[in-house]
């Protein structure tokens, strides 16, 4: 049923290579969620949900706790915080209640957020000497001349 070749060795990680956590629309989850591939959420998790890879909250989806990742594209809702070192995509039905903490953010018309943001800059090189990343929150950015 599932194919052995898909899997790497021993001693190493034993997901298939591009697998998927899926949590169904009709599915509750109470507790933490950790996951080291791509995650797909259609149900409602009560709890923080800590992903290696990239989230998807889809239109059904809620998360009631804090939802980390490298990337996520959110549909859904989220009370919690949010955190991406890559690209966070709100989408146009989505609904944020919690600050976010972004490498990189898209916001599409419609999305609702509220709370404050903060975007982690790659360092430059006084940044970079120190060891400190920069940050810039959306109010400092948006009133920049």
């Amino acid at each position: 049923m599932f194919p052995k070749d898909k899997k790497s060795s021993a001693g190493k990680n034993d997901y298939p290579v591009g697998s998927v956590t899926t949590i169904a629309q009709g599915t509750k989850i109470n507790g933490d969620v950790e996951s080291g591939n791509d995650m797909r959420i259609d149900g409602t998790v009560t709890g923080n949900i800590i992903c290696k890879a990239k989230v998807v909250l889809g239109e059904s989806g809620h998360v009631e706790g804090d939802l980390q990742a490298m990337a996520a594209d959110v549909f859904g809702t989220v009370n919690g915080h949010v955190s991406t070192k890559d690209l966070l995509c709100l989408k146009s039905k989505c609904v944020i209640n919690g600050d976010l903490h972004v490498g990189k953010l898209d916001i599409e018309q419609n999305a609702v957020f509220n709370g404050k943001c903060n975007m982690v800059q790659e360092p430059s090189t006084g940044a970079a000497a120190s060891g400190k990343k920069a940050t810039v929150s959306l109010n400092d950015y948006l009133n920049q001349d």
